[in-house]
């Protein structure tokens, strides 16, 4: 049984998301003839998205606006067309959701104004209100595990007893009672097998690694299983059990550089399923009667399924050859007749299938977005930069509709850039459709997107090369990029913008303090500012991974570390900004506290160096209602276009129904000052 903390909204880390005028007259016309893309278009609510087929096959649902909000639907697998809402979110938009094992109810998980304690509900499929199904304040709920054979609870983790760990409980579905399975002392995670047995859990070590217990009767052995230091942490774990209980899974990177598929049996011998030398291999296709491994995902610079055996090599070779673009697996049935399957072309909007596994047919269902078919949409190029010491960092550009002619993704004058940062910094940039990438470059801007080190799916050493390394060598890494952006024709010098969330925001701030002559300006969104400060509020459930990160950031317990992280932290050199910067924070931002950003725009104040401040006093880390997004890419897109030379669709009323509170600098952005909110 895999565990399904993935259900839940960003994983532990610093993670993360009409007409038109040009930038003024004094503006290099370097915009292209492509039709302007409206930001609704491309941040607005998306038509259908979601999409899961019941376990019994006889239901499909998905996520889709009801009332300009995204909710829960459902429709009749047979009748697509008789789709209907099931919850009647009125603020807070559904993001994530999954049935229950029965097929009676699709389950869902929502936060208040992105506070990140999500409560788990489900609404019967034959209507009627949702039950909140975890009624406590200050709780965070997280999923642990589903059985193929057990239909009527699931296991799940509450940390309401200590905040810091999540307790082990069944859930009766029916009933809503909740059965106290294990309590928590000090584990990171569990997992259970098909009959919601917890099996084995990891316990955090005191450096950075985690040691794997048997767990019996609620009891764990006294002999780990499977041990790892810090460099390991992030690149071996447990991912399921096949259904009998025989042989758990793993990701393992022990003796070897990337996370290799184990199997693993009942007297502790390993053997190998499959490994890739360029990445870690961790997402995987389980059978949904046996749960054996039948392909994983290889992603590189493009993802690609590989099968393992006979049993979906013929499936993964037809959905190949349909040439529809990058595809993924999203949901199949119990019966495994039926699977959904959502394509990626990159350059036109995702869409949503029924694959038909024994007529070998195609069905689509949606298009995510279809007010975007026929938009000019371009293709992103997957590339390979060298870093200075010889890392190979794999990246993404984007470049304006007409800047390639010939289709061979190399610019064929240079343009305005926007080099887009990953959070994180624990995670990475894949290939696919991004709307920030198509926005930014239907504005006139090439976007490059780095894996500086420290970002993950490359192996334990390229993950570990960033170990104490903010804002230095992870840093460099983003100054190289933009040097080979110079060398081959991308972009000049003088016209490179740097912006990102979390980490990306913290990027940014670095950039812009750290190498203040190298950025023409900057847009910070969720960054932190004071490392110290930082790490001394997250939040208490981050306790497993706490040692882990002072590993690799600096140890805020001891002087040398404090020493570091003060060092590396943008606050501390607000002085030296002197480009343009605009800052975007959720005031309920549970990892980047609204402090991190406060700090810094209080510090620059104080100093008169201008820079432009968004809150939104209902929002957490990002901002989720599509309302907020599109407010702060308006402020974004008039910011950038001066200092860039791009074009940019006016702010006209794109702040009205937002919660925007423009508490400094309204006066830097066109546009901005007269609108309602800059009077908050």
């Amino acid at each position: 049984m895999r565990i399904a903390t993935k259900l839940l909204l960003g994983a532990t880390g610093i993670a993360l998301a009409a007409a038109a005028v040009a930038a003024g007259p004094s503006a290099p016309r370097t915009q292209v003839a492509a039709p302007l893309i409206e930001r609704t278009k491309l941040f607005g609510n998306p038509e259908k998205t979601g999409g899961q087929l019941s376990p019994d096959g006889r239901w499909i649902s998905f996520i889709a606006p009801r009332d300009g909000v995204l909710n829960v639907w459902v429709a009749p697998a047979d009748n697509p067309a008789a789709a209907k809402p099931l919850t009647a979110e009125k603020t807070r938009p559904i993001r994530q959701t999954f049935w229950a094992p029965d097929s009676s109810q699709v389950l869902f998980v929502n936060d208040k104004g992105g506070d990140e304690n999500f409560r788990l509900y489900g609404v019967p499929v034959v209507g009627g209100e949702a039950r909140d199904y975890t009624p406590f304040e200050k709780v965070r709920v997280i999923p642990y595990g589903q059985s193929r054979t057990i239909k009527d609870r699931v296991l799940i983790g509450l940390n309401n007893r200590d905040p810091r760990w999540h307790d082990v409980h069944s859930l009766d579905l029916k009933t809503g009672k909740l059965t106290l399975v294990m309590q928590n002392d000090g584990y990171a995670g569990f997992m259970a097998d098909d009959q919601l047995n917890i099996r084995i859990g990891s316990r955090p070590r005191a450096d950075g690694g985690d040691d794997w217990f048997r767990i019996v009767d609620g009891k764990a052995e006294a002999t780990p299983i499977v041990s790892y230091g810090l460099d390991d942490s992030a690149t071996t774990g447990a991912i399921g059990f096949t259904t009998d209980g025989k042989t758990i899974y793993w990701a393992d990177s022990r003796d070897r550089n990337t996370g290799a598929l184990m199997a693993q049996d009942a007297s502790g011998k390993m053997t190998l399923i499959a490994e890739d030398p360029r990445v870690d291999l961790a997402d995987a296709l389980f059978n949904p009667k046996t749960g054996v491994i039948e392909a994983y995902r290889a992603d590189y610079l493009k993802n690609e399924y590989v099968p393992v055996g006979e049993a979906v090599k013929a499936d993964l070779a037809f959905l190949k050859a349909q040439n529809k673009g990058e595809f993924t697996i999203t949901s199949r049935t119990d019966a495994d007749d039926k699977w959904l399957v959502a394509f990626d072309p990159v350059s036109a909007p995702a869409s949503t299938w029924v694959y038909d596994r024994n007529a070998k047919t195609l069905k689509q269902l949606y298009v995510s977005r279809p007010a975007l078919v026929g938009a000019p949409l371009v293709p992103m190029i997957p590339t390979v930069i060298k870093s200075r010491d010889g890392l190979d960092l794999v990246s993404y550009l984007t470049l304006p509709k007409g800047v390639d002619a010939n289709g061979d993704g190399k610019a064929d004058k240079p343009v305005p850039m926007v080099l887009f940062v990953h959070g994180g910094p624990w995670g990475r940039d894949g290939y696919g459709y991004n709307s920030y990438h198509q926005w930014l470059a239907n504005r006139g801007y090439a976007v490059l997107s780095v894996n500086f080190r420290a970002s993950t799916g490359f192996g334990k050493k390229f993950l570990a090369a960033g170990n104490m390394e903010w804002g230095k060598k992870m840093h460099d890494d983003l100054l190289d990029a933009v040097d080979w952006a110079v060398r081959e024709g991308v972009t000049t010098k003088d016209k490179v913008a740097i912006m990102g969330g979390s980490y990306g925001g913290y990027a940014t701030l670095a950039g812009l303090a750290f190498t203040p002559d190298t950025f023409a300006c900057g847009v910070d969104i969720v960054g932190p500012s004071n490392l110290n400060t930082l790490l001394a509020s997250i939040p208490a459930y981050w306790e497993a991974g706490k040692q882990q990160m002072y590993r690799r950031m600096g140890d805020p317990t001891t002087p040398e570390g404090q020493a570091i992280l003060k060092e590396r932290s943008p606050l501390f050199a607000a002085d030296k900004i002197k480009k343009p910067l605009l800052i975007g924070q959720g005031a309920n931002d549970p990892r980047v506290n609204v402090r991190e950003s406060d700090q810094i725009v209080d510090a620059m104040k104080a100093k008169n160096i201008p820079v432009t401040y968004v809150v939104f006093p209902d929002e957490g880390h990002g901002f989720a209602r599509p309302v907020n997004n599109i407010a702060f890419n308006a402020v974004t897109e008039n910011f950038l276009a001066p200092c860039l030379g791009g074009r940019a669709e006016p702010i006209g009323d794109a702040l009205q129904g937002s919660t925007a509170e423009i508490r400094h600098g309204a006066n830097h952005v066109k546009g901005l000052g007269s609108t309602r909110s800059a009077a908050r």
